[in-house]
């Protein structure tokens, strides 16, 4: 028979299609087009899989954290040229060499940076450590935002 013709599998059963290979066969790609546009797995399909899965479904909580991380991070770009153009000083080793790449190279490289670092933890989600990365993140960016601002007033 030809791919994709009906074939019966045993006398009871009725007409089996050949689908082609079987999915499964290969490993499921972190990266996925359904991550975007309509995926359908928010979690693991057993239970004891809920911790260490690839998912293509993302929770609206999880954005958010992600979304309030590229705000604070634009947040403190922004607050770290205001405060060196009015005579203060980058105390952050890495912030100071990108620094050296000049304004638009400063807020390019950081944005990037740190937007990488955000696809890697969310694509991750379901691993401790990057939701810890997440969370922690999330705090010190907001801590930082205080820190900026406190600046304005002492």
């Amino acid at each position: 028979m030809s791919e994709g013709q009906a074939s019966s599998n045993s006398p009871g059963e009725g007409p089996r299609v050949d689908r082609g290979s079987d999915r499964r066969r290969r490993a499921t790609r972190r990266f996925s087009l359904y991550s975007v546009w309509g995926g359908r797995r928010r979690g693991g399909r057993r239970g004891e899989e809920q911790r260490g899965v690839f998912v293509d479904v993302y929770s609206t909580r999880l954005w958010l954290v992600v979304m309030w991380v590229v705000l604070m991070n634009i947040a403190d770009s922004f607050f770290t040229l205001v405060h060196l153009q009015n005579g203060g000083v980058e105390a952050n080793p890495m912030a100071q060499a990108l620094l050296a790449t000049g304004r638009e190279g400063f807020v390019f490289w950081k944005c990037g940076l740190i937007g990488l670092a955000l696809v890697v933890l969310t694509v991750h989600k379901n691993f401790p450590m990057a939701r810890l990365g997440l969370w922690v993140s999330a705090g010190a960016y907001t801590l930082l935002l205080v820190y900026h601002l406190a600046l304005f007033f002492f």
